[in-house]
């Protein structure tokens, strides 16, 4: 199954939003007949969504009737003083318990949005990456709804009937027309651009394939688990070929490394990824590999399941690419004697000390 990185959260919010119906029937519903009138109206469609989706979905909603009962208390307020401000008020109340759920699953551990949405589309899974994208988009609605309500109470003691029906409902309608349309933009343009990446397979630890990624997705700190291929290449005397890798890469920049390293891609079997790269890098294509160890690495920016092969054929290598700025053998002693240093990379060190410790080198 492929996993979806951007998730819908157009689908999450069209699930919340039939809370506020009741109070945006009401402030229609109060224009026209009055707010005792208003009230009834309201009160009767609320109930008939609660049992529209009883019957549908065979679920409680609790979050109408939340809206609902407030309603009654506000309404039965301002009826029996005889001042709507309770009214006026009600729709600012609602958005500061709204806020306040914005506010904990934005800016906490606890995603009280992310676990409401694991029980409304029970059919959508959230990774860890995906949670965090919900996160930074629960901030920006956070910031909205916090002006929005600002508004809201402001329209309540100072302006008209009209400007604080208009603000009250229709504002709201537009800025989440707008909040959608400008996701909808953002949403496409990431997916364009994600199209033309390549795409890596996601896996557990012992090396099943569980979905898939763009490239730039697992270089992100996201830590989406993915494998490669690693391959030494020794000569008779136990020396280990290197690469340096160009001062342009984004990940250890500069350093001396594996000779032949890089990601299995989407659909591509494991000695398929590894012929590729050999080829890719420099130039060997005639060889026979022994796969020693598997493991897994977590840096700073991925976590990859690496495949560790080594080889003793290096007939006609050469560099291929601009991937590679120089080649050459390292003996032990040398090897040994530049050890955190910050010549190599953090994960060639690591390997070192596996081939050391099975006699390889």
């Amino acid at each position: 199954m492929k996993l979806k990185l951007e998730m819908n959260r157009t689908a999450l919010l069209k699930k919340l939003l039939p809370g506020f119906i009741p109070l945006f029937i009401f402030i229609a519903a109060d224009e026209i007949w009055g707010t005792k009138t208003g009230l009834f109206v309201a009160i009767g469609v609320g109930m008939l969504e609660m049992l529209w989706i009883a019957i549908k979905e065979k679920r409680f909603e609790k979050f109408v009737l939340f809206d609902t009962l407030l309603l009654v208390v506000l309404g039965a307020f301002s009826i029996l003083l005889h001042n709507d401000i309770f009214f006026k008020l009600k729709p600012g109340l609602v958005e500061l318990i709204l806020i306040a759920v914005l506010g904990v699953s934005a800016f906490s551990k606890l995603n009280i949005i992310g676990l409401m949405g694991k029980r409304y589309m029970k059919d959508v899974e959230f990774n860890d990456a995906q949670m965090a994208q919900m996160q930074k988009s629960l901030k920006y609605l956070f910031y909205i709804f916090s002006v929005h309500t600002v508004m809201v109470f402001y329209s309540a003691f100072y302006m008209s009937n009209e400007a604080w029906a208009f603000i009250s409902g229709g504002l709201f309608y537009i800025i989440f027309g707008v909040y959608f349309l400008f996701e909808m933009y953002r949403q496409r343009r990431t997916n364009k651009k994600l199209s033309k990446e390549e795409w890596v397979p996601l896996v557990d630890e012992q090396g099943k394939v569980i979905g898939q990624a763009p490239r730039s997705r697992v270089h992100n700190g996201s830590k989406l688990l993915h494998p490669v291929v690693h391959l030494h290449l020794l000569n008779k005397n136990g020396a280990i070929l290197m690469q340096k890798r160009p001062m342009q890469k984004f990940i250890q920049p500069g350093k001396w490394d594996t000779a032949v390293g890089g990601h299995i891609s989407a659909g591509e079997t494991l000695e398929q990824a590894l012929r590729k790269e050999a080829q890719e890098e420099i130039g060997l294509s005639d060889f026979s590999a022994t796969l020693q160890q598997v493991y897994k690495w977590e840096s700073e920016v991925e976590a990859e399941l690496v495949y560790l092969f080594t080889t003793h054929d290096f007939k006609n290598v050469g560099i291929q690419s601009d991937e590679v700025d120089e080649l050459r053998f390292w003996t032990r002693k040398q090897l040994e004697h530049n050890l955190q240093k910050d010549i190599f990379t953090p994960n060639f060190e690591h390997e070192f000390h596996i081939l050391k410790d099975r006699n390889i080198i």
